[in-house]
């Protein structure tokens, strides 16, 4: 298939990339710097657009069958919306061009519930802390985002991992349409997961966690890497 990837400089998008031009699938990664982009692939080729510029996607998306964006941004205080106008000017241009497919990711933390088994230091003081202020400004614009995907008129499938890690090797991860138990999901697995379900019927019109069971990091690990950079 013809894959376009939004975030594709990111972690995760670099995966999905890499993976997806593997199986033999022919990628477009967008990226606001390509000459910084560290893949390169006969099956791929780089284009230089920001999702904020409606006119620039909309040029990168014609010509694909199938689009996956994995955008991301860090936690901070400032006010977040690449989330919610980025997927609008994505949605855009596919109905624009014909395309149906979406692939995109948000946060385990939009299901809303507890992750089953959990501790109480975890469900009661350290979850709500990040969701609701170290990366609240983050998680409300995925919660626009989700809302416009899902008005959208398109055949989409929105995950939502939980904390991410970099792994070199996909696992026997597991999906479901509701909270998975686990702290963690790798990056190796959700590209994985992103780009099986835009090359197959996968799950349109669903929510979707996504958890690593085995070869998971500490808490204080993630903790470090993700929200301190150490």
């Amino acid at each position: 298939m013809r894959l376009v990837v939004f975030g594709a400089n990111g972690p995760t998008g670099r995966q999905v990339t890499e993976q997806a031009t593997a199986a033999g699938h022919t990628v477009t990664a967008v990226t606001r710097h390509p000459d910084a982009f560290p893949l390169a692939h006969p099956r791929l080729r780089i284009a230089a657009a920001d999702v904020l510029d409606a006119a620039a996607v909309d040029r990168v998306v014609a010509g694909h069958d199938a689009v996956i964006s994995t955008l991301g941004v860090p936690y901070g205080r400032a006010p977040v919306t690449v989330y919610s106008t980025g997927l609008t000017h994505i949605s855009r241009a596919m109905t624009r061009h014909g395309l149906r497919r979406l692939v995109c990711v948000t946060s385990t933390v939009l299901f809303g519930v507890p992750a089953p088994g959990e501790g109480f230091l975890f469900r009661k003081v350290m979850e709500p802390f990040f969701a609701r202020v170290v990366g609240r400004t983050v998680y409300d614009d995925m919660r626009r985002m989700e809302e416009i995907v899902r008005t959208g008129g398109l055949d989409w499938t929105v995950l939502r991992p939980a904390g991410l890690f970099d792994s070199d090797q996909v696992s026997d991860y597991r999906m479901h349409p509701g909270r998975l138990p686990g702290r963690f999901t790798s990056r190796a697995d959700l590209a994985h997961a992103l780009m099986r379900e835009a090359v197959t019927e996968g799950h349109p019109r669903a929510f979707l966690d996504v958890r690593t069971t085995e070869g998971t990091p500490s808490m204080l690990d993630v903790i470090r890497k993700e929200a301190f950079g150490r």
